[in-house]
């Protein structure tokens, strides 16, 4: 699943030990772009958290996200969690115009006759 939105707010980074060793993880809140835009606070966890180094306040994203719910004491508690994160407008689906071949003007005419009245009919 995927959400596209503006970077409003990059969270402080989290670390902590556990029962696996080390961890780190930060959250940030993604913006959409809709009539009524929404927030949404989404997590990156161990190296993806470098990740979110690449991008700025305001830059558009798309993120790829996994959601998920888990029951603790009769309370459901749910993880937005990232696991792409891209920068919208720069994909390589769309042709720039430095991409396209050479114009080729060998279908033009050329050396036509002038003619005196400057009508070609």
């Amino acid at each position: 699943m995927d959400i596209q939105g503006k970077l409003a707010q990059k969270l402080t980074q989290q670390t902590g030990q556990g029962k696996n060793g080390a961890w780190v993880k930060q959250e940030f809140i993604l913006e959409t772009q809709e009539q009524y835009p929404r927030k949404v606070c989404i997590s990156l966890w161990g190296d993806k958290v470098k990740d979110l180094e690449n991008f700025s306040i305001d830059d558009v994203l798309k993120v790829f996200v996994n959601i998920e719910s888990r029951e603790f004491n009769g309370r459901w508690y749910t993880d937005v969690r990232a696991w792409k994160i891209e920068r919208v407008g720069n994909s390589n689906d769309s042709q720039d115009v430095t991409d396209l071949p050479p114009f080729n003007d060998d279908f033009l005419p050329h050396n036509e006759p002038t003619i005196a009245d400057g009508l070609p009919f």
